[in-house]
């Protein structure tokens, strides 16, 4: 929506020049015809009526840019052409200044002006009444209202129909802006997820090939080199495998290898199956891997299964964890501990030996720790990461069911 200039406000609009100028006319033409409503009062002539003609044609030119200014040269130019014998024209520019005083002036200029016009007609038909006692003061009081009244209130009412109608465009503004920011939330995030999904999901396995492929190239042992390409080869087919279907999922998330059942989402059982695959692909690095997992079997304490969500960012810790170990880990042991409390919440450490290295055995962008620790703050966990002494020590608290879920 653009603005009007300071300038451009000030200047009449085009259609209160063409009023202004109509009216002046007609009332000339009026006077030149001699059709006034009535006789002089007081003895004034009435070439007056001119006079209060030409005054309020002028404010008429004024009825949007200055409302109350134009309403305020209007009432005494009314009341001579009252005085001077009544033009028609000039009771209709009156009462179109009435209307636009409240419809273009401000809130309180618009219940003034529509409190007065009921106070001036009642007070007007009082005094006519004790003075004049005459039926026709009856006619004499529905005229006034028409010229006060009626468009006063007429101007209310379609001022609060304009202010309606503008707050009920703003609130559609706003809630498409609102609507708008959402979308581009909820975009934001899928994309984040997806970014963290896709990351856990092949980057163990691509850091598994690159580490095995470096060993391949540089150690003289046949035998070796065929332990080292098998591991390429398993790992190629599993994360080929991973990226199909997370290719599946996005184009359909209810088709899955082919078939209709929902996607698999990894949980807690299969931690064994995780620590000896990475015991595989550290074998050659002089890496071993243990799990300790001390959670409460699920049997055994009611309610004790973690929320999916909770499981799955759990198992995406570990796995991002022994990649890390499997890039950066000094030889030694890696150590898993999970435990587990009986409202359901999960504690994942994972110890791997810390030692000053010329460099990574995999190349790495740092996006695993921030996915962990989006992961956690999203279900309102805490994670820790950082070296203890000679080992790399990763500690992460994930809240119960309960909690989870009143999240």
């Amino acid at each position: 929506m653009s603005r009007r200039s300071p300038a451009a406000r000030r200047r009449p609009h085009r259609v209160d020049v063409a009023a202004a100028g109509s009216g002046l006319l007609f009332g000339l033409l009026l006077w030149a015809l001699g059709l006034n409503g009535g006789p002089p009062l007081f003895g004034l002539p009435s070439a007056l009526t001119l006079v209060a003609l030409t005054a309020i044609s002028g404010a008429e030119l004024m009825r949007r840019t200055a409302p109350r200014t134009a309403l305020a040269i209007g009432v005494p130019a009314f009341a001579l052409d009252t005085c001077a014998g009544t033009l028609i024209a000039t009771v209709l520019m009156f009462t179109d200044l009435v209307y636009a005083a409240v419809l273009y002036g401000g809130p309180a200029t618009a219940r003034r002006v529509a409190t007065l016009s009921v106070l001036v007609t009642v007070g007007a038909t009082v005094v006519l009444a004790a003075i004049w006692r005459h039926p026709q003061v009856l006619l004499v009081s529905v005229a006034l209202a028409l010229i006060t009244i009626a468009p006063a209130w007429t101007g209310l009412i379609i001022r609060d129909h304009r202010d309606a109608a503008r707050t009920a465009r703003l609130r559609a503004e706003q809630t498409a802006l609102l609507a708008e920011m959402d979308r581009t939330q909820a975009v934001t995030g899928e994309r984040t997820r997806m970014a963290r999904e896709l990351h856990d999901m092949v980057a163990n396995h691509l850091s598994a090939i690159a580490i095995h492929a470096t060993a391949a190239q540089t150690i003289d042992d046949p035998a070796a080199t065929r332990e080292a390409l098998g591991v390429i080869r398993e790992n190629s087919v599993q994360g080929l495998a991973e990226m199909r279907r997370l290719i599946g999922l996005l184009r359909d998330p209810t088709a899955r290898d082919g078939g209709t059942e929902p996607a698999a989402t990894p949980t807690l059982d299969g931690l064994d199956a995780l620590i000896a695959q990475a015991g595989t692909n550290g074998a050659s690095s002089g890496l071993t891997f243990v799990l300790d997992d001390a959670r409460h079997p699920a049997g055994e304490v009611p309610g004790a299964r973690p929320a999916a969500p909770v499981e799955l960012a759990a198992y995406r810790i570990v796995q991002e964890s022994l990649t890390n170990a499997l890039k950066h880990a000094a030889p030694g042991e890696v150590r898993v501990r999970i435990a587990q409390r009986p409202d359901g919440a999960l504690t994942v450490v994972v110890r791997s030996p810390f030692a000053d290295r010329p460099g990574p055995r995999a190349p790495g962008s740092g996006a695993g720790l921030v996915g962990m620790r989006e992961r956690i703050a999203l279900l309102g966990g805490t994670f820790d990461a950082g070296p203890d002494g000679t080992v790399w020590l990763v500690r992460a608290a994930l809240p119960g069911a309960e909690k989870e879920v009143r999240r």
